[in-house]
């Protein structure tokens, strides 16, 4: 049975793995109340996971037809990627900015840390860990850049399903290549390179989603 306190984060959870594993497939139907005959709860928090998926557009409803998962295309997921490649750009240069002029260690050890962890789900070709590592990685720029606005709409546009599914879609032979390029990101931030930490991770989101731009 899950906890009470936070029952529909749960249940949010569990049906996102689902749906990204293959548990559940695209144009598949989620039935509420079975759900929670399975989960052991009431269908309430059930009903609050739906709305929460399907405002991240990863489920959808439609009168009649019930709630079924959503089908995210390559052109979503190419369009999502191109304006994150964008906002993180301008991200490290406000982020180098703000550290040049007060210096803070501590954002360095915490890429360095989220690098490290993502390097070793990467070789036991571990997805979702390699995932949650890798978008705190990304979040940890974007935070530095004091920007509460731009932190708002990165966090619109990289959704947690979107990132995963294109992970699922490159296969788990690449995560180490794709690991390893954002070590140069770490070093143009300890030499307060804005411009070419930009630069860097705005080529590794085009070309890591499949994006051939300079």
């Amino acid at each position: 049975m899950l906890k009470r306190s936070s029952t529909r984060e749960q249940i949010t959870q569990i049906l996102m793995d689902r749906i990204l594993d293959g548990t559940y497939k695209p144009g598949e139907r989620l039935v509420e109340l079975t759900i929670a005959n399975e989960l052991k709860t009431s269908q309430a928090p059930v009903r609050e996971a739906f709305r929460y998926l399907e405002a991240m557009r990863v489920i959808e409803s439609e009168p009649y037809k019930g709630t079924r998962v959503r089908s995210i295309t390559d052109k979503e997921l190419a369009d999502s990627s191109m304006i994150r490649a964008s906002l993180e750009e301008l991200a490290a240069r406000l982020a180098c900015e703000n550290l040049k002029n007060k210096p803070d260690t501590s954002l360095i050890q915490k890429l360095e840390s989220e690098a490290g962890d993502f390097m070793q789900a990467a070789r036991e070709k571990d997805f979702k860990t390699y995932s949650s590592h890798d978008i705190e990685f990304h979040r940890l720029i974007v935070e530095a850049s004091d920007n509460q606005l731009l932190l708002s709409i990165w966090e619109s546009v990289v959704l947690e399903s979107r990132f995963r599914l294109t992970l699922n879609k490159i296969g788990s032979h690449k995560l180490c290549t794709f690991g390893e390029a954002h070590l140069p990101v770490i070093k143009a931030i300890k030499q307060f390179d804005g411009d070419e930490a930009g630069r860097l991770l705005k080529q590794l989101i085009l070309k890591f989603h499949f994006i051939d731009r300079d």
